[in-house]
């Protein structure tokens, strides 16, 4: 992978990041507490609200570190390179998917099993 396209790619980690860590702070600022409420309809849809934000959250904060070890892996020299078959990823699915970890040989069989 060239340098340029190296440096494009850690600028859209980066900005990611950013958008993530601010995302996750807001959600981290909305939570309600569900218990201070006395209406049994208001609490039942505060708490599906809760578990919706939670849900968000998981999968926010796991892509947080996919960032963050892709962003270590680019500053270690070992970007681009399948943790499953240590075979290179296409410089295009590391375009479209930047912190992809495994070639899409390795993560359609990391999905199926």
């Amino acid at each position: 992978m060239s340098d340029t396209n190296l440096t494009v790619i850690k600028k859209k980690l980066l900005a990611r990041k950013r958008e993530l860590e601010d995302e996750l702070a807001r959600l981290d600022a909305e939570r309600v507490a569900t218990d201070v409420v006395q209406d049994p309809v208001d609490q039942a849809v505060l708490s599906n609200i809760e578990e919706l934000n939670i849900s968000i959250e998981k999968n926010e904060r796991d892509e947080y570190f996919r960032l963050l070890r892709a962003l270590e892996m680019i500053d270690s020299g070992a970007y681009g390179i399948c943790m499953d078959c240590g075979m290179p990823i296409s410089e295009k699915r590391l375009q479209m998917y930047p912190n992809a970890s495994r070639c899409i040989a390795c993560q359609e069989a990391h999905e199926t099993v």
